[in-house]
């Protein structure tokens, strides 16, 4: 791998991968819902959105028929901390990819009519993010656990935020994060490093202001907070935010085993004890969430109504037996051969690998080679482990969140998340 800048501060990053004949490359910018307070929560997410509309020098049709012309993908996603502009060609054709990335990010034209237009269909992926209980009930429980920190924040935003934006507060929220110094570029496939930088260096010349100062965010007040939220469906989603532990620590590494053996693969206690046992859910899983000044264990489950409080209780139940017994070295030595083995797989991929540095080097600037990765999770002891659970099973310090019809058993429910 190899870290260089561009004159105007741009970073780049970048891993030339022989035997490959794909190129992937992502553009990560420091903007994301945390950097978004009163009215402007939201704007992130909406100018990934503007920015395949037009430039100066394209339209939205032109933009999607020079990447078909050479078989490429074009996206973006928005996160809770970063937006990133990414796409994957042929290595031939990595110089089209670059200029059209750096012509949607510094030629946009952000028009008047488009973002009205725009407006209704966020307005729309809103909604249907609300009729979606599983990514409801996660973001809700997740959400409440971050409240009144910049993480509770919705990537989305909300409808008012949204109907709200002018093309002057969207430009204004440009200036302020879309700047080189805040601004990662990453390749990772089939291309030469020196006609790379080359490419790039001639596509990306905008300047810019200094970066608006960055709010700290990830500070979590502990508390039990539980969350009912009523719908028409035919499961109940049922979700549980647990403390966890900030982003690359010796904790961390612990959790993500313990989260594996627990409720993260097939063999996991959640799947083969509500699943495969009991036949009461399809969908029962963990995974943790880290971020650099904090992190959280998520629960999840999809049941019928009439089984809602037994699987809830299920949840609750299997925390307080591993808090008292512990996990067994199988399921210990099981989840590091797995995560290794996913991890692993994951490096033969352009796209995570590009997206894996470039978002290291946004957020953190850390970079781990394969050995050192590997030798975190190895030397994971059961002790470690073992140390880390108490926290982590403390329900006092839990949010939790149930969607779905709950009228009948919503006492119920509500109970058993209180004691």
């Amino acid at each position: 791998m190899f870290q260089e800048r561009l004159p105007n501060g741009i970073r780049v990053v970048g891993e030339c991968m022989p035997g490959f004949r794909s190129v992937s490359m992502g553009v990560f910018i420091g903007a994301g819902s945390v950097y978004e307070p009163g009215s402007s929560v939201g704007a992130a997410h909406f100018i990934e959105h503007m920015l395949f509309k037009g430039t100066l020098n394209r339209s939205a049709s032109d933009i999607a028929s020079e990447m078909d012309a050479v078989g490429g993908n074009l996206n973006a996603f928005t996160s809770k901390e970063c937006t990133c502009f990414y796409g994957r060609v042929l290595g031939k054709d990595l110089g089209t990819l670059a200029e059209i990335l750096a012509d949607i990010l510094e030629n946009s034209l952000l028009d008047p009519d488009d973002i009205e237009r725009e407006k209704g269909v966020v307005t729309e992926e809103i909604l249907m993010n609300e009729d979606s209980p599983e990514d409801l009930v996660i973001d809700t429980a997740s959400s409440a656990y971050y409240e009144g920190d910049p993480l509770e924040r919705p990537i989305l935003g909300t409808v008012k935020s949204v109907r709200a934006f002018t093309r002057e507060g969207l430009r204004e929220y440009m200036s302020s994060h879309y700047c080189p110094e805040n601004t990662v570029i990453a390749a990772a496939g089939s291309f030469d490093r020196g006609e790379f930088m080359d490419v790039i260096g001639k596509c990306f010349t905008a300047k810019g202001d200094p970066a608006a100062e960055k709010a700290e965010f990830g500070i979590h007040t502990p508390q039990r907070r539980i969350k009912v939220i009523e719908k028409d469906i035919e499961q109940v989603h049922i979700a549980l935010c647990l403390p966890g532990f900030k982003k690359d620590t010796p904790e961390s590494y612990a959790m993500l085993l313990f989260s594996n053996a627990f409720g993260g693969s097939m063999s996991s206690r959640l799947f083969q004890k509500i699943r495969e046992e009991n036949g009461l859910a399809y969908s029962v899983y963990s995974y943790p969430t880290v971020y650099p000044a904090s992190g959280f264990l998520t629960l999840y489950a999809g049941t019928g109504t009439d089984n809602a409080a037994k699987v809830t209780g299920m949840l609750l139940d299997e925390l307080k037996t591993v808090a008292k017994e512990g996990l067994c070295e199988d399921e210990l030595s099981r989840a590091k051969d797995q995560l290794i083995s996913s991890f692993l797989m994951s490096r033969e991929s352009t796209s995570a690998r590009s997206g894996a540095i470039g978002r290291a080097e946004l957020i953190s600037g850390r970079h781990y080679t394969e050995d050192e990765v590997i030798e975190k999770i190895t030397r994971v002891t059961m002790d470690d482990v073992m140390s880390i659970i108490p926290r982590v099973a403390n329900t006092s310090d839990m949010s939790a969140c149930v969607v779905g019809r709950c009228r009948k058993n919503r006492r119920e429910i509500e109970s058993i998340l209180s004691e």
